[in-house]
């Protein structure tokens, strides 16, 4: 009886995260129906906001590498791109080397360079808020009808700007393209993050949009309708802001619509400094958004908003390593009914990976990776006090060192 008093509790903590990621590893199997929604006529103006701190090594190619994307069509007019780069808190030269590329636009795209200082708000989420409020501020003929959010270190796939705006066109007034790992090949560790990628940003975006749920918003390739912003502005300032924003969406009644036809990818970081920190603000902050958001999303879906149940228990799944952590001590525990969910549960997680292979574009590489799935798990431990830090309110946004 005293193991069943130590396994049953954490056999129900753990629980919320298991039904999460059973739904999220087979949903992708149910047909979609595609993206439609209210007519909210056509995009027009496109501005691919970048938010850019100390990115002198990357903006550059990044702006080239959106110039050479397949320029959007609407019902025959070609629509006007602005990649709009906000120089937020730079201490280098990134704005001067963005405007450097200005001339290289061709016919259709322009660039424009903002530079934004602050003493205190420092971050991506304040950088985008001053993007969409100088955009907003606009005479009419001037204001973007959407915006695309890309990083200052992205290699854009061709489709990018027309399948997004084909998607805006089609109904979407919130969107998220998969995001995915730029250069697997380059070491153990790039191949484990884009192993990882290939679940988080795909696989389970896939699940929920053939699900009909908001797929989430992962701060690189997404989009937003200018009506949406004005509907719901971007106030959102925690270190991960793109969740923080996601919550504040489905509480609006908006959804956020999964674009398959392109993707946007991004460089791992090249050493353990910038993997740690990293991962320390992804998974510390969303430690965060749990310790905020989970008791209100929970008493909001026991009043009856059902919509809401998705991202609360997008919330109540830990990261795979952590979920795994708990689930291994149920199955040591000597409690025969705990031992067999637990069994069930890490049969669960290596079969969400297996399908975020097989669905996702995944290769044999990324198949021999699993091997070292117990490194991972044992190096995500000892990270352990760092995200634990970066999860306290007081946290502040840090940039991905990549160079």
């Amino acid at each position: 009886m005293i193991w069943a008093l130590l396994a049953v509790p954490l056999a129900l903590l753990t629980l919320p995260g298991t039904l999460e990621l059973f739904v999220l590893t087979f949903g992708w199997l149910v047909p979609g129906r595609g993206i439609s929604g209210p007519a909210a006529g056509p995009v027009r103006r496109l501005s691919a906001v970048i938010p850019a701190h100390d990115e002198r090594e990357n903006v550059q190619t990044t702006l080239r590498d959106l110039l050479a994307c397949e320029r959007p069509r609407i019902e025959g007019t070609e629509t006007e791109v602005e990649l709009l780069v906000v120089a937020d808190n730079c201490t280098d030269e990134t704005a001067e080397l963005a405007r450097a590329v200005a001339s290289e636009a061709p016919d259709g795209f322009r660039i424009t360079v903002v530079e934004r200082q602050h003493a205190t708000e420092r971050g991506k989420g304040y950088a985008l808020d001053h993007a969409f409020k100088l955009c907003l501020a606009r005479e009419d003929d001037q204001r973007p009808d959407a915006f695309l959010i890309v990083d200052a270190d992205t290699k854009a796939h061709d489709r990018l700007l027309s399948a997004t705006t084909e998607a805006f066109t089609q109904g979407a007034e919130a969107l998220q393209v998969p995001y995915h790992s730029g250069d697997p090949d380059a070491s153990t560790r790039a191949r484990l993050q884009h192993l990882a990628l290939l679940c988080f940003n795909h696989l389970r975006p896939k699940s929920r949009e053939a699900l009909g749920a908001s797929v989430g918003i992962l701060g690189n390739g997404f989009g937003l309708r200018a009506s949406l912003l004005k509907r719901v502005p971007y106030t959102a300032a925690s270190i991960v802001e793109d969740l923080e924003y996601h919550i504040n969406l489905v509480r609006a009644g908006s959804r956020v619509r999964f674009v398959p036809e392109t993707q946007v990818s991004a460089d791992a970081p090249p050493n353990a400094a910038g993997a740690e920190t990293q991962r320390s603000r992804w998974e510390g902050g969303r430690f965060r958004m749990l310790a905020d958001h989970a008791p209100g999303l929970a008493a909001e879906v026991l009043r009856g908003r059902l919509r809401l149940a998705e991202p609360l228990f997008e919330l109540l799944l830990l990261p795979l390593a952590f979920h795994v952590l708990l689930l291994l001590p149920l199955l040591a525990l000597p409690y025969a009914l705990t031992q067999l969910y637990a069994a069930a549960a890490l049969t669960l997680v290596g079969t969400h990976v297996l399908a975020g292979i097989f669905a996702c574009g995944g290769t044999l590489k990324d198949l021999g990776a699993l091997a070292l799935a117990p490194f991972y798990v044992g190096w995500k431990l000892l990270m352990l006090p760092k995200i634990l830090a970066a999860a306290a309110r007081s946290a502040a946004w840090s940039r991905t060192e990549r160079n």
